[in-house]
């Protein structure tokens, strides 16, 4: 070999090892960004002309593909878990347990034992005023969880618009970053960094819609869902999604008044197992206000009627005419059966035993419909109230259960059965958060490893010594030629 060629040898060798350095120090760097993927130089033997040496010919990015796809499905089973979760918890919150202050059946509670305590002095006019609030704040608690339900529906229709247009915005992105991709490999040029920008994208994509990606010539990719949708395959698809300012509880997506999803302008199931995007967090948004949200209403609705046909009946209270309402009213008017969609919403006081509204409240002692005072001794009305609040009735609507049971009873069965629904999807989301960390685990262990990347830098260092003292010997050699 001649003195040039294996100069040209050392000259290589320092070359290749000052970028192996670049590339090593890079991956150090990245070890705990997201969406990195591990690089490696890729070196091979300079075989043009007579020099020899080698050349670098290109940057490798390293990620276990089906271990990522893994990860993926995971993280979308996870946000699923999580919203259906956020929702049962924050209902759960809202209605409160018997212990709780506030709570409704605390509240049933609490207008039960006013109504015996006043039957014990129907003259004391600070015992009338006590049933009185604790109707009105009875009322008012169902009001309450009422607009929470319907708040949450709004909250999940505006968290579906987000969704669509993040699902939208990074499917473009994902396609722009693409043909990127497949442009800088035409031309030689290292693409390792846009693959990290397109993994944090499809990430970003799998929270709302689970995606597996399908590999394309030239570093492109394609992204299906497991339910059959393409997303992306040489153009990005389309969701579409029409928001409402604002949901009430008749609103739903079977009579049309909510819009559902469409994909690429086709109208498609936007939940269950039969949806081509479920799985993720955009399908449970579309569960939140179209079942769960929907479902938990008719429930409270349910309750909210037992208890005004309770005070309703003409049996309680002898002095109701026709149509005349008892302690509870639906929006100041007699409840009828066919209203019974968001009555949980417009349950009321009486106002003739509101002092707030101008009402007297000798008519909770003499009768609603009383046109006269009578005796102040009397408590019978009072005993009667009690009475049917503690009495065991069967309620006419919902699936709460089909036995007899007293208010507080009925209201104790809803709590249970959130109860029993919230250690369900706890369940779910502590087993999805658990297997996403695993696969979470898993990806890191294939990416940087500071130990071997350290080790390689050693290695590195001690080629290009090997390297530099090659042509520090060369030089001399050339020197001492020059001498003779």
């Amino acid at each position: 070999m001649s003195i040039s060629s294996a100069l040209s040898n050392a000259l290589s060798g320092l070359t290749a090892n000052a970028r192996a350095v670049n590339v090593v120090s890079n991956n150090l760097a990245n070890l705990h960004t997201e969406g990195y993927g591990r690089r490696e130089i890729e070196l091979t033997p300079n075989r043009y002309g007579a020099g020899g040496g080698v050349r670098v010919v290109g940057i490798s990015r390293h990620v276990d593909a089906g271990l990522l796809g893994d990860r993926r499905m995971a993280q979308s089973g996870l946000a699923h878990a999580e919203t259906r979760a956020d929702f049962i918890a924050g209902v759960r919150g809202a209605l409160g347990t018997p212990d709780q202050a506030g709570s409704l059946g605390a509240r049933i509670a609490a207008l039960e034992a006013s109504l015996i305590t006043a039957a014990s002095r129907p003259d004391a006019q600070n015992r009338l005023q006590a049933v009185s609030l604790r109707a009105f704040e009875l009322a008012a608690a169902f009001e309450a969880v009422s607009d929470d339900i319907q708040s949450r529906r709004q909250a999940a229709e505006g968290e579906i618009a987000f969704g669509v247009r993040t699902v939208n915005a990074s499917l473009e992105q994902a396609q722009e970053l693409n043909l990127q991709i497949s442009s800088s490999r035409l031309r030689g040029l290292d693409t390792a960094s846009l693959e990290d920008h397109r993994q944090i994208v499809i990430d970003r994509i799998a929270d709302y819609i689970p995606v597996r990606e399908v590999p394309r010539d030239n570093g492109i990719v394609a992204l299906m869902t497991p339910g059959g949708a393409v997303l992306l395959d040489g153009r990005p698809a389309t969701l579409s999604f029409d928001r409402t300012n604002v949901i009430v509880p008749h609103m739903t997506l079977d009579n049309g008044l909510l819009s559902g999803l469409v994909l690429n302008g086709q109208q498609i199931t936007p939940a269950g197992a039969r949806s081509p995007v479920g799985g993720g967090r955009l399908s449970a948004l579309f569960e939140v206000r179209d079942a769960l949200a929907v479902d938990t209403q008719t429930q409270v609705d349910t309750l909210a009627r037992d208890l005004i046909e309770r005070f309703q009946d003409p049996g309680v209270d002898a002095t109701l005419g026709v149509g005349d309402p008892g302690l509870f009213t639906d929006a100041g008017a007699v409840f009828a059966v066919a209203d019974e969609l968001g009555l949980a919403g417009r349950i009321e006081l009486n106002a003739l035993v509101d002092p707030g509204q101008g009402g007297d409240l000798r008519h909770l002692r003499d009768g609603f419909g009383a046109a006269v005072p009578g005796p102040t001794g009397e408590a019978g009305l009072l005993n009667a109230m009690a009475e049917a609040l503690s009495a065991r009735r069967v309620l006419g609507s919902g699936d709460l259960g089909s036995g007899a049971g007293s208010a507080a009873v009925h209201a104790g069965s809803f709590v249970s059965r959130l109860g029993q629904q919230q250690l369900t999807v706890d369940g779910a989301t502590s087993f999805a958060r658990a297997s996403t960390s695993e696969m979470h685990e898993r990806l890191l262990e294939g990416g940087v490893d500071s130990d071997a990347e350290t080790q390689r830098l050693l290695l590195i260092e001690q080629a290009y010594s090997a390297n530099a003292r090659m042509i520090q010997t060369l030089d001399e050699m050339m020197q001492t030629l020059l001498r003779i």
